[in-house]
């Protein structure tokens, strides 16, 4: 078996680890209260996934070798178009995403995604800025307001806000100078008595996710995963068999 991708959720509700067996995939549940019990074992390429079924590869490289890597090229775009031809003829929309406690990004998604995607980021927060035509002109505007804000938050940034609040006032301090057309605030149900130890396993009891961070409760320890750290690694159903940092101790 080799857990081959993850779900978030943010458009279903429900974050999934999907995991192959000879083709056949199965979608783990990632709801608080589920017990997840898989061993990792050796990581290679996660191959890929077609008509529902897996195809694995040997490569090494991990998560995807350079035949199963795909690049979305309109993530590198600032308006001027980088394909053959343009083709994001639809409503998009511009925004702003907070992460705790004090992290800002501004980013773009196709108008009807703005929900969904500031969920599968895991923001705390959001605010729309604007609605524009099409994605040249929406890019350009990130663009503009990237050189002050910065338009990417890495996710061990967001690992160390766990646990913690948005300040408020920074928050509400930048969006008042953008007059946003609407303003989002998200809750992940993570209630985290203790700072969570930084792991990379497939055992033990969810707690949540939040984006592609997964939560989990092992021996009174809470541990937190980067889902795509995981993808990739064959597995065996079974607890983890090596130790583990316990932890680190209360927020303070």
């Amino acid at each position: 078996m080799q857990i081959v991708g993850y779900e978030t959720g943010a458009s279903d509700g429900e974050p999934v680890l999907v995991v192959a067996d000879e083709g056949d995939l199965t979608r783990e549940p990632l709801a608080p209260g589920e017990p997840l019990e898989y061993a990792l074992g050796e990581r290679r390429c996660a191959g890929t996934v077609v008509e529902g079924i897996h195809r694995g590869c040997p490569n090494p490289e991990a998560p995807y070798c350079d035949s199963h890597t795909s690049t979305w090229v309109c993530a590198r775009c600032t308006g001027t178009c980088l394909k053959d031809e343009m083709d994001c003829f639809e409503e998009h929309a511009v925004y702003l995403a907070a992460f705790a406690p004090a992290t800002f990004k501004v980013g773009v998604t196709r108008a009807w995604r703005l929900d969904t995607r500031l969920r599968e980021q895991g923001a705390d927060r959001g605010a729309h800025l604007h609605t524009v035509s099409n994605g040249r002109i929406a890019r350009e505007m990130e663009s503009e307001i990237a050189r002050e804000i910065g338009d990417s938050v890495r996710v061990p940034t967001k690992i160390r806000g766990l646990g913690e609040s948005v300040d408020s006032a920074a928050w509400e301090a930048l969006v008042k100078e953008y007059d946003p057309i609407e303003t989002f605030s998200f809750e992940y149900d993570l209630d985290l008595a203790e700072r969570p130890v930084g792991e990379t396993i497939a055992s033990g009891t969810v707690l949540g996710t939040k984006g592609r961070i997964l939560v989990l409760e092992r021996g009174g320890t809470a541990y937190v995963v980067d889902m795509r750290d995981l993808v990739g690694h064959e597995v065996r159903e079974g607890p983890v068999d090596r130790a583990l940092q316990s932890s680190l101790g209360a927020f303070g």
